[in-house]
């Protein structure tokens, strides 16, 4: 379920539970069907599980100050996007302004760093947030270093990119994914590995977001044990979708509904957040009520998320900002707040 920056898709078959992420597409045709019964539970597991894991010592490379995360406006938040239901022209034409950051997905191979659309966010003055998706990749690989040859080539094309952008690797590991066979330790280990490759071969212009999904897959370890640790993490970050009630398995959830939950998780971390995929659906309330209320629960709710990043499509459900005549007509009232203007 790769998109590419293209928005190439392909079709996936795999269970969602309840608030994952549209089904991802790699090869051309988009995935249009869910085929098993959509999962409530989240795992009543605790966070902890990377407390096996100390961290290990990252290459010689300047140290953050982590009370100055890279790509933190001075106030308010980044608005992003996912271009899927029309051009970036039309788009921007339609909210009355270009997103900031810019949305792409990758698989394993791609060589994002020199992709078109990259290289024309920088041109154009937009942050990519590269989606790095290691699809038919065995992590086992990654940490013995069988793929530090990839890993390399991709740290070096990031170094010659020259500006921060944002590396979302592997994102929603807790979840559907399950990068790593959802073993913690694999994907923390397999995480701290590329990074310190990057920071070895001085790819510092990596902002390093690490974005769970807003539930866990039953059964299945709680989010925090997943996170690769301080050192390694410059933002915490989350997915989440509201899927309406057009399912009798799911329910409308307000935008701070979605997210209060994991958030409150998040920012122990003492991290920024973004939150890096989002969108709501049509059915079982107002959307365009749903999204007036984004701005005021990040003002007085949820003061960590700085960047929030909109999945502009029509697959599972009715992502798309134009939707509705209200509910585009919405968006572009949030998208000209100046709140997400810094």
């Amino acid at each position: 379920m790769n998109r590419d920056s293209t928005g190439r898709c392909a079709a996936a078959l795999q269970r969602h539970s309840r608030n994952t992420r549209p089904l991802r597409s790699v090869t051309g045709i988009v995935a249009a069907a869910l085929l098993l019964t959509l999962a409530t539970a989240c795992s009543g597991s605790t966070p902890g599980a990377q407390a096996a894991l100390p961290d290990r010592p990252a290459p010689a490379a300047p140290q953050r100050d982590p009370g100055k995360a890279p790509l933190v406006p001075a106030h308010g938040a980044l608005l992003g996007h996912y271009y899927g239901a029309g051009t970036m022209a039309e788009t921007d034409a339609r909210i009355g302004r270009t997103p900031a950051v810019h949305l792409t997905y990758h698989d394993w191979t791609a060589d994002w760093a020199h992709s078109p659309a990259t290289r024309a966010d920088f041109t154009d003055g937009r942050i990519p947030l590269i989606n790095w998706e290691p699809f038919g990749i065995d992590f086992d690989d990654i940490i013995g270093g069988e793929l530090d040859t990839d890993i390399r080539r991709q740290a070096d094309g990031a170094k010659a990119l020259g500006k921060p952008f944002f590396l979302d690797f592997a994102a929603e590991m807790n979840e559907e994914e399950g990068w790593g066979g959802h073993d913690p330790e694999k994907y923390v280990a397999a995480y701290r590995h590329i990074h310190d490759i990057f920071v070895a071969r001085g790819a510092t212009n990596v902002v390093w977001a690490w974005c769970p999904n807003v539930t866990d897959s039953p059964d299945a370890p709680s989010v925090m044990a997943y996170y690769p640790g301080d050192r390694y993490v410059d933002w915490t970050g989350v997915d989440g979708y509201n899927w309406g009630s057009s399912d009798p398995d799911f329910t409308w959830q307000s935008f701070e509904e979605l997210f209060a939950d994991i958030y409150g998780r998040l920012a122990r971390t003492g991290k920024p957040v973004i939150i890096g995929e989002m969108a709501s659906d049509e059915v079982g309330g107002s959307k365009a009520a749903w999204i007036d209320g984004v701005v005021p629960a990040l003002q007085t709710r949820f003061p960590l998320i700085k960047a929030i990043v909109w999945f502009d499509v029509d697959k599972e459900r009715h992502w798309q900002i134009n939707s509705s005549a209200s509910a585009l007509a919405a968006y572009a009232r949030m998208a000209q707040d100046p709140y997400l203007n810094p």
